[in-house]
């Protein structure tokens, strides 16, 4: 089931809970406030609805309900043209990246695939939703797309098993890890050259995961301009989702909400001959099989 962050045209401050169905997009959070659908309070967000012990499958498992019924739901939809969705979450505690997580791409770069994750850090201030511009900071002249599969944790946990990995999974959608490689690569590490703001595009959905399981098996692609530059499967990745949240878990208790990027397959800028960085007028969109597709224009700081 497909849920996402959304505010009408017309009412563009007003951030509220859908849901999509075969007839339109039902506004939870009106469901919720007018007693069509029950939630043990208010919930204007999907972070909100989160945070609530099984929020997200309580809201799952009512408007599968809602759908064989005969309850009226006619007032409660809108028409995804006349929306804008933001994205799925907009204050994590945490987001962890991974690198070199997906084979094809540890072989473009020339590099030997790791022993385990290789983790790093990334902050809330780069969240952007679709359609929503990346912009090209003035320090840096190689700004990259790497597209990514993120996952979005839906209950507290340590030391989580493999097993048990996906009980602890909300739902997933679709990243843009954009990195300066000039500043990545001139400092040794990645925390500058991934923390500007707007460098983590995100969205358009957040999908439940008995729809996409553990995330193997994804087609995932890139287009800049139209053109295809990546064209993968989520089951090229070294570090499956259950291990991936298993080794994490290890170091740090991850919280709802919290935001696992899964990594990116072969076909990065940098990597090409010649390169292929973005720049100001480019249009760049990400497509995960079962998801959707996350589109930002990209623009020169102004």
């Amino acid at each position: 089931m497909k849920f996402m962050n959304f505010s009408r045209k017309d009412q563009i401050a007003t951030v509220h809970i859908g849901c999509e169905l075969e007839d339109g997009c039902l506004d939870v959070t009106q469901a919720i406030g007018g007693g069509l659908l029950k939630f043990p309070r208010a919930a204007t967000t999907l972070e909100e609805a989160i945070q609530v012990a099984d929020g997200l499958n309580l809201l799952r498992d009512q408007v599968r309900e809602l759908k064989t019924s005969s309850m009226g739901i006619q007032g409660y939809l809108f028409k995804p043209a006349n929306a804008i969705y933001h994205a799925p979450v907009t204050h994590p505690e945490k987001i962890i990246g991974i690198g070199l997580n997906y084979r094809d791409h540890a072989a473009e770069t020339k590099l030997e695939l790791p022993k385990r994750p290789l983790m790093f850090g990334m902050f809330a201030n780069a969240i952007i939703g679709p359609e929503q511009p990346i912009v090209i900071p003035p320090v840096s002249k190689q700004v990259d797309y790497e597209a990514e599969l993120g996952v979005i944790i839906g209950r507290r946990g340590r030391n989580i098993s493999a097993g048990d990995a996906l009980q602890y999974v909300a739902g997933y959608t679709i990243i843009n890890d954009v990195s300066a490689r000039d500043l990545q690569f001139a400092d040794g590490q990645w925390l500058r050259g991934k923390s500007f703001d707007t460098f983590l595009p995100m969205g358009p959905c957040l999908v439940t995961p008995e729809t996409l399981r553990d995330g193997d098996g994804l087609a995932i692609t890139l287009r800049l301009n139209g053109q295809t530059l990546q064209d993968s499967n989520t089951s090229h990745m070294v570090f499956k989702v259950p291990e991936l949240i298993s080794c994490i878990s290890e170091v740090m208790t991850l919280q709802p909400g919290d935001v696992i990027s899964t990594g990116t397959p072969a076909g990065v800028g940098f990597t090409r001959n010649p390169p292929v960085f973005m720049k100001h007028g480019d249009v760049v969109e990400i497509e995960i099989e079962g998801i959707s597709v996350l589109r930002n224009p990209v623009i020169d700081f102004q």
